[in-house]
């Protein structure tokens, strides 16, 4: 199936050794351990290799060889992005940089006071926008509207060692509860993001081509974005060497109550950031339905 089961990879022992090698040993320290790691992944995580192995072979054409040495540099970079949301919320946000690209349409989206909608995806590290925000002085208020499938050990543990995220988490919920609290948070002239990539089970969604193919998309984010009177802007956080971290920022300039002109305008959008960072695409499932069942 092409939609994702809702929790990530990894386990509790791997954040603590990840956690220790950061704050004995520093944060390019802690990227050694990743060698091991990625390894580990690259030979035993069978259903992650095949999906990712597509992405790099079938979707971004590159040859047999290059997508196979691909594969084992995605889960090393993948790696890096978890080790540097723990550093930055361990408070060593110090020792990255920051470039900002359309942080003016952030700022005009708040000065209109009537709140905004921020649509991202799972490529880069969009998990520490908040501090993002803090550098360029946006008084803002975030509401990450998400569900809550990750498995609980890890986040009480992370939650245990790192500084509490000024993040609002708004749980999308049966009872459709989560659009009455969105409602309220716009209000309030605070920042509504979706992540507009995964999809579960069960849920509505939406057909739209990415990298020439069609996959499906949830429903939700763009139904809902399409519908609020408020500006629909695409942002991604984006790792780049030497600590340094790059966010964008674009406007989605689609007609209101447009769902699929909205959605379509986002897979361009994806679209340009793969072409910059094609390592960055963290979807380690069939997302284009293509594989079949593994074997």
């Amino acid at each position: 199936m092409s939609e994702w089961d809702g929790k990530s990879k990894g386990t509790l022992l791997g954040y603590k050794i990840f956690v220790f090698c950061i704050k004995k040993l520093g944060i390019k320290a802690a990227y050694s351990v990743l060698v091991f790691v990625a390894f580990y992944y690259f030979v035993f995580q069978r259903k992650s290799n095949r999906a990712i192995f597509y992405y790099f072979r079938e979707r971004l054409q590159y040859s047999y060889l290059k997508a196979k040495i691909m594969v084992y540099k995605s889960y090393f970079t993948f790696g890096q992005t978890i080790i540097d949301k723990t550093a930055i919320s361990a408070g060593l946000r110090n020792k990255f940089s920051y470039e900002f690209d359309g942080v003016e349409l952030l700022h005009q989206l708040l000065s209109e006071k009537k709140g905004g909608v921020l649509i991202s995806a799972h490529v880069g590290n969009f998990e520490i926008a908040e501090h993002f925000f803090g550098e360029i002085d946006l008084d803002c208020q975030i509401n990450l509207v998400t569900t809550d499938r990750e498995h609980s050990a890890i986040k009480e543990y992370m939650e245990s060692v790192t500084q509490k995220s000024s993040i609002k988490f708004i749980i999308v919920r049966n009872d459709l509860s989560h659009i009455f609290e969105i409602n309220n948070a716009l209000s309030n002239n605070e920042l509504i993001c979706f992540t507009g990539d995964r999809y579960f089970e069960g849920t509505k969604f939406m057909t739209e081509s990415l990298l020439e193919t069609d996959a499906n998309f949830p429903a939700g984010p763009f139904l809902i974005a399409s519908r609020l009177k408020v500006p629909v802007v695409f942002v991604y956080v984006m790792k780049e060497p030497n600590l340094h971290y790059h966010l964008y920022a674009r406007t989605a300039n689609v007609k209101q109550r447009d769902e699929k002109g909205l959605l379509k305008a986002y897979t361009e959008s994806v679209e340009s950031i793969l072409k910059k960072y094609p390592l960055q695409w963290f979807n380690y499932f069939d997302f284009w339905n293509t594989l079949g069942p593994d074997k």
